[in-house]
Formats: structure tokens, C-alpha cells, sequence
């Protein structure tokens, strides 16, 4: 018996642990078991994904919730240790690059239990960005590491990572779209928001400190989704971090006109502020949508496979094969250039089937993780 502990932390850690535990459940070789660090503890970004994806119940949740960086981490990692130490596993499996992915990779080599990490070697190649830290230290310490596209490989290769610890599997997180798209259609998002007469709208996501956290950068992007409001609908899923930052900078009903100042007026009718949606609602909304805009690395890749033109608003992304497939365009926060390629994109709508997908992203990421931990790990 393979005895693996499994641990999600953040809402982009529910889609890529679905897909292992449904593979791990297949084997009865493999004993998983799951602990949920309580990073994302709030029922719109924890407990829904769990319904919504049959996640089981976790067998452990150490419920740390939100701080700093330092003392979530901190926190993670003193929680952490006694749950291996009574569980005893053969390995420890960590997904994506939030803050429990290194914390609970640390508590588990400092233990001397291997450390397996899923969605290795994509870099951003900027460490301003606190994944990338977590992403670089989480590579550079595990034993096992799963790639979902070649350059993660090509990456690991460069920082002299052996190449038998790598693996090109392909990318769990499209395991579970495809799974799940058909079930999403049934969702009655489209309705509820008065989208249903086929009408073209945008999406929008925001939560990177970079953007939301700085004033001047947030309110050009505003200013942006303002004036593509003016053509199409555009529906803004407002993540927590961003709601509070909105508040605290006093734009919940303000709209940006200039690079100076903000006007007190509501904002145009056709932004949509909503709360954050499930599972199925949010990937029915983005496989309609004419454009997503968004600075998450997760959606560059379910849009990829979706064929929806994305603009990330970003100088840069990890995930570079989203590009490669001409899905993906990378325009920051200067509203000039969003706006640009946001009716760059609206022309070439038509020709979006001719996107290629990424290779191995055929939904059986999850498959091959298992086929190859039960030979590495027996």
C-alpha cells in the first residue's frame, strides 16, 4: 500500500486535486488522503469547488485562513507537521504555487518524507510575484516533479534538475474541464445574468497585488473595462482580495476617466460586478464569452482549451504554450493597449477554432501521474 497525503490550499488547487483523487481512488494500491490547509475557507472559493468537483470531504482541514504571507506560511507549515507525523505517508503531493504548496512541501522534507509536486517548472521569470517563489523553492526541493507543458521541463533542465525527476504529463486542470464541461451547460449563469439572447460579452478576473493592490494600475484597467463596456457587457467575478481592495480605494461605484483622478459617478450599466461564481457557472460564462480578460494564470489555460481569445492583463505569464497557441495575449495594465487588442481580437472572433491545443492536454493528466507513482513509489 502507497500511502500519499494530498494537499489543497486555494481555489486553482481544487481543479488540479479532483482529477488525482478520482485517479488515486482507481488504484486500490494507493491509499490518498486529503488535507485541506483552510488557505481558501470561504464557501465561494472552498466549500462549493469541493460540491461541485466530487472532492470527498478532506480527512484533515488545518482551517489556517488569510494573513501575510509570512505568518500563512508560518502557520501551514506548524499545522502541517503533526498531521504527518501521525499519518506517516510514503509521500506528500502538492499542486500549483500558492502559499500551501511551500509550506507543506517544507514540513515534508524536512521530515524526510519525498515531496511530489504537480505543475512543475512553469516560470513567470519575475520574483516580485510571490508564486514564483513558491514555484522556484517548491521545485528545488521535491523529489517527483509533474510538468504540463514542455517548457516546465526546459525550465527544471536550466536550474539542473536530473532529467529522471521530471515528467511531461500534461495538465490536471484540463482533466477536470473536460470532465466537467458538459455538466457546465447546464447551468443557468447565461439567465440568471441576462445573457441568454446570445449577445457577445466579456469577461473580466482581477486579484494580482500587482493590479489590484496599486491604485494607478487598477484604475487604468478600469478605465479599460469602462470603455469596452461602452460596446459588449462585461461581467466581473469579483474575487475577495480585489472586493476589499475596492472598498478600501473607494471604487465599489466609482468608474476611472483619466490617469489622474476618478470620477464619483456609478459605474456604466454594462460592468457587472457579481459575487465569485462556482465551478460550472464560471466555466459556462467563460466558454460564451467573446473575450476574457484576466491576470490568472489558470484561466490562460482553460481558455486555451475553451478556443476564447484572452487578453492577460500581465507583462508577463508561466504558462508561455497558451501564447504559442495564439489564444493568449499578454497586454498589461495599459489601457490603450487593452482596449486595442480587446478590438484586435473582437475582429478576428471567427477564426478562433483554428486555435491548436497544447499537447497531452487530452484530460488523462491525472491518469499518467498514477500509472507513474505506482512504479516510482512501490
Amino acid at each position: 500500500m502507497i500511502k500519499i497525503i494530498l494537499v489543497a490550499g486555494a481555489r486553482p488547487n481544487f481543479m488540479k486535486i479532483a482529477p488525482l483523487m478520482d485517479a488515486f481512488r482507481a488504484r486500490p494500491q494507493i491509499k490518498a488522503v486529503l488535507v485541506h490547509t483552510g488557505q481558501h475557507y470561504d464557501p465561494a472559493m472552498s466549500d462549493l469547488f469541493f460540491q461541485q468537483l466530487g472532492i470527498p470531504e478532506p480527512d484533515v482541514n488545518l482551517g489556517v485562513g488569510s494573513a501575510s504571507h509570512a505568518i500563512q506560511t508560518a502557520e501551514i507549515m506548524r499545522a502541517f507537521e503533526p498531521i504527518i507525523l501521525a499519518k506517516k505517508p510514503d509521500a506528500v503531493l502538492v499542486v500549483g504555487d500558492v502559499n500551501s504548496t511551500i509550506a507543506c512541501g517544507l514540513v515534508a522534507v524536512k521530515l524526510g518524507v519525498r515531496l511530489i509536486h504537480v505543475e512543475a517548472g512553469l516560470r513567470s521569470f519575475d520574483r516580485t510575484m510571490p508564486e514564483e517563489i513558491n514555484r522556484i523553492l517548491t521545485d528545488a526541493i521535491s523529489d517527483v516533479l509533474f510538468c504540463s507543458e514542455q517548457s516546465g521541463v526546459e525550465n527544471l533542465r536550466r536550474e539542473g534538475v536530473p532529467e529522471e525527476k521530471s515528467h511531461l504529463v500534461g495538465n490536471v486542470m484540463i482533466d477536470t474541464l473536460l470532465k466537467y464541461r458538459e455538466k457546465a451547460e447546464q447551468s443557468k449563469i447565461l439567465d440568471d445574468l441576462g445573457l441568454n439572447d446570445g449577445r457577445p460579452y466579456a469577461v473580466v478576473t482581477l486579484h494580482r497585488p500587482v493590479n489590484v493592490d496599486v491604485p494607478e494600475n487598477f484604475g487604468r484597467i478600469l478605465m479599460a473595462l469602462e470603455e469596452i463596456s461602452r460596446e459588449i457587457p462585461v461581467i466581473f467575478p469579483v474575487h475577495p482580495r480585489t472586493r476589499t481592495m475596492m472598498r478600501q480605494l473607494n471604487l465599489g461605484t466609482t468608474s476611472y476617466h483619466s490617469e489622474d483622478t476618478f470620477s464619483a459617478h456609478s459605474a456604466p450599466p454594462n460592468l457587472l460586478l457579481v459575487e465569485p461564481l462556482g465551478y460550472l457557472d464560471f466555466l459556462k460564462l467563460m466558454a460564451h464569452a467573446r473575450i476574457v480578460l484576466t491576470d490568472s494564470g489558470g484561466i490562460q489555460e482553460e481558455t486555451t482549451i475553451l478556443k476564447i481569445p484572452c487578453l492577460t492583463l500581465r507583462e508577463n505569464t508561466e504558462r508561455p504554450v497558451t501564447v504559442e497557441m495564439g489564444t493568449n495575449r499578454l497586454v498589461g495594465s495599459d489601457p490603450r493597449l487593452i482596449i486595442q487588442a480587446y478590438r484586435d481580437v473582437s475582429a478576428s472572433f471567427p477564426k478562433r477554432q483554428s486555435f491548436p491545443v497544447p499537447p497531452l492536454w487530452d484530460g488523462r493528466a491525472a491518469e499518467r501521474i498514477a500509472d507513474i507513482l505506482e512504479l516510482i513509489l512501490k
